[in-house]
């Protein structure tokens, strides 16, 4: 149980794995008040940026959980260089279906509602390990801009124009499964600049070490197309945030 290599190769220089910059998730944590001993569970917890970095900054406490090996592995060793090893946790495994062990303050599941099949099971999941009063994460896509067709939203990573709303809709959407928003952070356009294009540079690094690997003939491709369809298409169409839920 793993991710495929190319996620981990794309995104090996990355302690962030979505567009948010170091300082947007320094300023979410001080936005949601957070308090020593607040316990976090984080689902898709990647490299576990979110959680060392509170820990060291606020004092919470939590687990993250990660399908990949090598990021858990990145999350462990940045816990351990930030001398919070003790106050948190990073499990490999399979976030979908994950509950915690006992209720906690902030669940999160931050740019990866598909463990849930979307963002209502996924808050569904969430709900499950919460205690009430608590505050949940959803990290999600929206478009900035309504793709003019259906060959534009594929370019920007969703397979149909429907598969994301625009920001004031996917606020409703929340509302309408019963939480209040009560916080958010957004990707701006330099967000996105950073997380993608920084993903160009692992790309080609990996491709001068491993010019005889089987993965190869993928990176090369992809490193030739993706900088003038991200300039294109997802840097002016799609947006992404972290959004703050507390059920009604």
């Amino acid at each position: 149980m793993d991710l495929p290599r190319i996620f981990t190769i794309r995104e090996s220089s990355h302690r962030i794995h979505n567009p948010l910059t170091e300082d947007k998730l320094a300023a979410l944590g001080k936005a949601l008040r957070l308090t020593p001993g607040t316990r976090v569970l984080d689902l898709a917890s990647g490299s576990g940026e979110m959680l060392t970095t509170w820990a060291r900054d606020h004092g919470i406490t939590g687990t993250g959980v990660d399908i990949s090996t090598v990021f858990t592995a990145e999350a462990r060793a940045r816990a351990a260089e930030l001398g919070v090893a003790d106050r948190v946790d990073f499990i490999h495994g399979d976030a979908a279906g994950h509950v915690a062990d006992e209720p906690v303050d902030l669940a999160a599941c931050v740019g990866a509602t598909w463990i849930g099949n979307g963002v209502a099971e996924t808050i569904e999941l969430l709900e499950r390990s919460l205690r009430p009063g608590g505050v949940m994460l959803i990290g999600e896509p929206y478009w900035r801009r309504t793709p003019p067709d259906e060959e534009t939203a594929v370019a920007c990573h969703a397979t149909a124009i429907a598969d994301f709303l625009a920001l004031p809709d996917l606020i409703g959407r929340f509302q309408s499964l019963g939480y209040d928003v009560v916080e958010m952070m957004l990707a701006d356009q330099d967000s996105w600049d950073r997380y993608t294009a920084a993903q160009w540079l692992n790309l080609r690094h990996w491709l001068d070490r491993n010019p005889d690997d089987d993965l190869a003939t993928e990176v090369r491709e992809e490193l030739t197309t993706t900088p003038a369809r991200y300039a294109r298409y997802t840097r002016e169409y799609l947006g992404w945030g972290v959004f703050a839920l507390m059920k009604r």
